[in-house]
C-alpha cells in the first residue's frame, strides 16, 4: 500500500507535552491529525513501526530542483553559517486569502515568485519572536506541486531565521505554527488547484488579524530572504542540518493512531467490525486518508481489507474531485444505495478534514451529523465521558445542533464560516464539538476539522448502540439513529445549492443587490407564504477577544424559523462560487421521511426569485446540490 506523510490539522492540546528548543512564544501543542505532506508514492519513506523508532539519517539532495518554478536571486552574504540570498521582487495582484488560505490554479502559483512572495509576506507579518530560532511544521495533502512548493517554503523559512522545519507530524512538540499545502476538496493536477495556509501557534487557522497583514505586505513586498541551501530530500525519515537550521522528516501515522486510541473506545469499535452481520466501506478518494485508512480501520480495528476503496494517494486524486458529497463521491453513493449495500459508508476529502457519512440507502447531512455526534458523545465516546464543554456551528449550518445544546443545557455559539472562529472558543475552554454544513466536523482534540475523527465518532455511536445485540438480532442502523434523533429533536430540512466558477462581476452584483434589499426590509413583510422576522448581513463578535467579523452572509429569517442564506465562498481557486442555503424546521414526525428537495421546494423557489440569481449569473442550475 502507498504511504504518505500526512499533516494538516497539525496541532492538539491532547497528550503529554514534550520539551523542545523553541522561542519563548511557542505553545505546547500536539501536532496530530490527518492532512499532510504526501509526496508521490515512489518518494515516500517506509514508515517506522513506532514513533519512538530511531530515525533513518537523511541524505541531502544536491541536485537543483527540476521544477519550473524559479526564484531568481541576487547573492549577498549573511553573518550566519548559512548564506542568505536577497531576492528582488515586486507585488503581485490577487494574493488575498479566503476562509481557508490562498487558493489558485497551479499555473498561477508557478509564476515567478508568486508563492515566494506570499511566504515572505507571511514572515513580514509575524512578530520575529513568533518564528526566530523556532519550530514550524510543514504538511500538505499530497497534491501536484507540493514537492516543489515545499522546497521554496523551507528555503524562505531558513532565510528568515526559523530554527527547524518539521515535515510530518509528532504527538507532542513545542511549535510556533505550521504551513499547510492544500486546496482541500478541490481537484489536483497541473491544470487544477493548489493552496497554502498558515496555522498559528495554538493550532487554529491564522486569524484575520494575521491574514489581513499578509495581504497588506503582498502589496508592498520588495525582497525575499532565501537561504542558499540545496533541496532537502524529503523522501527519507530523519534530520538534515544546515548550520543552525535543520529539517526533520518524521513518521506521520503512528502518533495520530495513538491519539485516536485515547479519544475513542477502540475495543468497542473492533467488536462491531468483528460481527458477521456488519459491513463497512471507506472511500479515501485517492487522497491523504488512504495512508491512514489501512493502519486504522484494517490493521487496528479489524475491518476487511477490501473495505478500503481508492486507498492509494495520488497527486491528481485519480483524475477525480476529492470532495465527499453526493455529486463527487457518486461511486460510493451508488454502492450504499444499491443492492446488498454495506451497513455503513464514509468518505473523506483531499486533505482529510471533511467527511461524508452514509447508511444503507441513507445519507446523513453534515448538519445532522454534528448534532447527532453531540447528542451521543458522552455515552459513546470516552473523551467526552464528563460531557462536552460547549457546542458551536457555522452560521449557514442548520439549527439542529442548537436544539441539542438547549436540551443538554450546554453553551452554544454561532460563528462565521471558517474553522478559525472555533479555535478561540476551544482555547478558552468553551467548546468541545463543532461543525460546518460543508462536511467539516471536529472537536477540541485538535484545532482543525478532522474527517477520520468524524468517521470514528459515528462508528462509536453504532457500536455503542449495538454492543448488546446478539448475532441474528436486528442491528441499530445509521438510519435508525438519525430517525430516533429526529423523533426527539425534530428535523431541520436543509439543502445547499452551489454555483461554482461564476463570473465574479455578476456574483458580486447579486450580493450587492441583496445587501440593498435587506437594508430596506422590515419585519412582517410577506415573501410568498413566509413572513419575514429579520434580514441582515451576519456580523460576529468573538466572545473571547472581542474581534468583529462582518459581511459573513446575507440572511432572510422567517417567523416559522425557516432561513435562506446567500454567501460567496472563499474556497474556490477561480471565479466565484455562489452558495445558497435553505432550511426549514419540521416537528411533525409523520413528515420526517419527506425528500428534502420536496419539503424545501417553496423556499428554494423563493431563494432563486429573491436573489435574481439567473439574471445576475446566467446560471440555469446549480453545480452541486447537497
Amino acid at each position: 500500500m502507498a504511504t504518505a506523510l500526512r499533516l494538516e490539522n497539525l496541532f492538539s492540546p491532547f497528550n503529554n507535552k514534550l520539551t523542545s528548543s523553541s522561542s519563548s512564544s511557542s505553545t505546547n501543542v500536539t501536532l496530530s491529525h490527518p492532512s499532510l505532506l504526501s509526496l508521490s508514492t515512489s518518494q515516500l519513506p517506509k514508515l517506522t513501526s513506532s514513533s519512538k523508532s530511531k530515525p533513518i539519517p537523511l541524505r541531502s539532495n544536491n541536485r537543483a530542483s527540476s521544477s519550473s518554478v524559479l526564484v531568481k536571486a541576487s547573492s549577498s552574504s549573511s553573518p550566519s553559517s548559512t548564506a542568505i540570498n536577497s531576492v528582488p521582487t515586486k507585488p503581485i495582484e490577487g494574493q488575498k486569502t479566503g476562509t481557508s488560505g490562498l487558493r489558485k490554479k497551479v499555473k498561477v502559483f508557478k509564476q515567478e515568485n508568486y508563492l515566494a512572495n506570499w511566504i515572505q509576506a507571511l514572515f513580514n507579518s509575524l512578530p520575529p519572536e513568533d518564528f526566530k530560532n523556532g519550530l514550524l511544521v510543514l504538511g500538505g495533502d499530497g497534491r501536484y506541486f507540493n514537492r516543489e512548493a515545499a522546497q521554496i517554503i523551507i528555503k524562505i523559512a531558513a532565510g528568515n531565521g526559523v530554527g527547524k522545519i518539521l515535515v510530518g507530524r509528532l504527538v507532542s512538540h513545542l511549535a510556533n505554527g505550521g504551513f499547510i499545502m492544500s486546496a482541500s476538496h478541490n481537484p489536483g493536477g497541473p491544470e487544477y488547484d493548489w493552496g497554502i495556509k498558515f496555522n498559528y501557534n495554538s493550532g487554529q487557522p491564522a486569524p484575520e488579524s494575521i491574514t489581513d497583514k499578509i495581504y497588506g505586505n503582498t502589496l508592498s513586498i520588495s525582497e525575499i530572504k532565501m537561504a542558499a541551501i540545496p533541496d532537502v530530500d524529503l523522501s527519507r525519515l530523519g534530520v538534515t542540518e544546515y548550520g543552525s537550521f535543520s529539517v526533520e522528516v518524521i513518521d506521520p501515522v503512528a502518533d495520530y493512531l495513538e491519539l485516536m486510541e485515547n479519544v475513542f473506545d477502540f475495543p468497542l469499535i473492533r467488536s462491531l467490525f468483528s460481527r458477521s452481520d456488519f459491513r463497512f466501506i471507506f472511500d479515501a478518494m485517492h487522497a491523504v486518508t488512504g495512508a491512514y485508512a489501512k493502519p486504522i480501520f484494517v490493521d487496528t480495528l479489524g475491518a476487511n481489507p477490501d473495505s478500503i476503496a481508492n486507498g492509494v494517494p495520488l497527486e491528481d486524486f485519480g483524475h477525480g474531485h476529492p470532495d465527499p458529497n453526493l455529486t463527487y463521491a457518486k461511486d460510493l453513493v451508488d454502492i450504499l444505495y444499491g443492492e446488498n449495500a454495506p451497513d455503513f459508508g464514509a468518505a473523506s476529502d483531499g486533505d482529510g478534514d471533511r467527511n461524508m457519512i452514509l447508511g444503507r440507502g441513507f445519507f446523513v447531512t453534515p448538519s445532522d451529523s454534528v448534532a447527532i455526534i453531540a447528542a451521543n458523545a458522552q455515552a459513546a465516546i470516552p473523551y467526552f465521558k464528563n460531557g462536552p464543554k460547549g457546542l458551536a456551528r457555522s452560521m449557514p449550518t442548520s439549527g439542529a445542533l442548537d436544539r441539542v445544546a438547549e436540551k443538554l443545557k450546554l453553551p452554544f455559539f454561532e460563528v462565521p464560516t471558517g474553522w478559525k472562529f472555533f479555535g478561540n472558543l476551544m482555547d478558552a475552554g468553551k467548546l468541545s464539538i463543532c461543525g460546518e454544513e460543508s462536511f467539516g466536523t471536529g472537536s477540541d482534540h485538535i484545532r482543525e476539522k478532522d474527517g477520520i475523527w468524524a468517521v470514528l465518532a459515528w462508528l462509536s455511536i453504532i457500536a455503542f448502540r449495538n454492543k448488546d445485540k446478539k448475532v441474528g438480532e436486528k442491528l441499530v442502523s445509521v438510519s435508525d439513529v438519525v430517525k430516533e434523533y429526529w423523533a426527539t429533536y425534530g428535523r431541520n430540512f436543509f439543502s445547499r445549492y452551489d454555483y461554482e466558477e461564476c463570473e465574479s462581476e455578476g456574483a458580486n452584483k447579486m450580493m450587492g443587490y441583496l445587501r440593498d434589499l435587506i437594508s430596506k426590509s422590515k419585519a412582517g413583510e410577506k415573501y410568498g407564504n413566509y413572513v419575514l422576522q429579520f434580514a441582515d448581513d451576519f456580523t460576529y463578535t468573538d466572545p473571547v477577544d472581542g474581534s468583529v467579523a462582518s459581511k459573513q452572509g446575507i440572511r432572510f429569517v422567517f417567523t416559522d424559523g425557516s432561513r435562506i442564506i446567500f454567501r460567496l465562498s472563499g474556497t474556490g481557486s477561480a471565479g466565484a462560487t455562489v452558495r445558497i442555503y435553505i432550511e426549514q424546521f419540521e416537528p411533525d414526525v409523520s413528515k420526517h421521511d419527506l425528500d428534502a428537495q420536496i419539503a424545501l421546494k417553496p423556499l428554494i423557489d423563493l431563494a432563486l426569485s429573491v436573489s435574481k440569481l439567473k439574471e445576475f449569473t446566467g446560471r440555469e442550475k446549480p453545480t452541486v446540490i447537497t
